[in-house]
């Protein structure tokens, strides 16, 4: 199995409530419903506020690098890819478990 982690820092001068922000989460909460290759799927807001906090997370497992591929090139998550592009920037972590 694979974790697949991803962590969102907004652009400077874009908040959680700008309505590409809202669309943009509307979008990845959807995913753990409709890619079946998802395991497990969270994601939320960040409840630190410390400086160097990401803003957004995604905390998901999918069973191999194959289905890691096929997650990754679901059209739903790329559409999500696209608009969180507009306004924040990300790092992702895989890591086996």
């Amino acid at each position: 199995m694979i974790r697949h982690l991803v962590l969102f820092k907004l652009d400077e001068g874009v908040a959680r409530d700008d309505p590409r922000v809202v669309e943009g989460v509307r979008a990845f909460r959807a995913l753990g419903d409709r890619i079946e290759e998802l395991r497990s799927w969270e994601c939320d807001w960040n409840i630190s506020e410390r400086p160097n906090a990401y803003d957004f997370a995604i905390n998901s497992a999918v069973d191999d690098a194959d289905a890691l591929k096929r997650y990754i090139e679901h059209p739903a998550h790329q559409a999500g890819v696209a608009l969180w592009r507009e306004f924040a920037t990300w790092v992702v972590a895989d890591y086996e478990i």
